[in-house]
């Protein structure tokens, strides 16, 4: 009888934990903007999925995208150039960290492949390599 009581209270929690999963699930599923809303990455505070913010964050100010490294004692500027509301390129003005393989006046063409909500895709172009990250904008809190 026992052993039918704690059968029991687990598969109850197993179907709580699975409907939870659901509800999550759906809201995960919303659509994408149709088109993408490219002038979320015009400016703001921005953290990249899968990475802790005292590894990376990086502030878009004034065409000025400011990447942070090492808890924020490290970075690199770049110049934002737009070549279309979603298309722009970054030019690397100024740097801290040597280690960094990127070098002062490397180009970087990058593109606002999806958005959704406060989540930004992007596709960036380097020499022969392109990469795909998602970031995502930091809610700005209204005073």
């Amino acid at each position: 009888m026992n052993f039918l009581k704690i059968f029991s209270i687990g598969v109850f929690f197993l179907c709580a934990s699975y409907a939870n999963a659901q509800s999550q699930e759906t809201v995960k599923k919303k659509p994408v903007d149709n088109p993408p809303k490219c002038t979320n990455i015009k400016e703001g505070k921005f953290y990249r999925m899968n990475y802790p913010p005292n590894l990376w964050y990086m502030t878009i100010k004034d065409n000025i995208q400011t990447e942070y490294y090492n808890d924020g004692k490290d970075f690199i500027k770049l110049t934002m150039v737009f070549v279309s509301d979603c298309e722009y390129k970054l030019i690397a003005v100024e740097k801290t960290e040597k280690e960094n393989p990127i070098k002062v006046g490397d180009i970087f063409t990058n593109k606002v492949i999806a958005t959704q909500d406060n989540y930004i895709k992007i596709q960036s172009k380097f020499e022969n390599d392109t990469y795909n990250f998602v970031l995502m904008k930091a809610k700005e809190n209204k005073k």
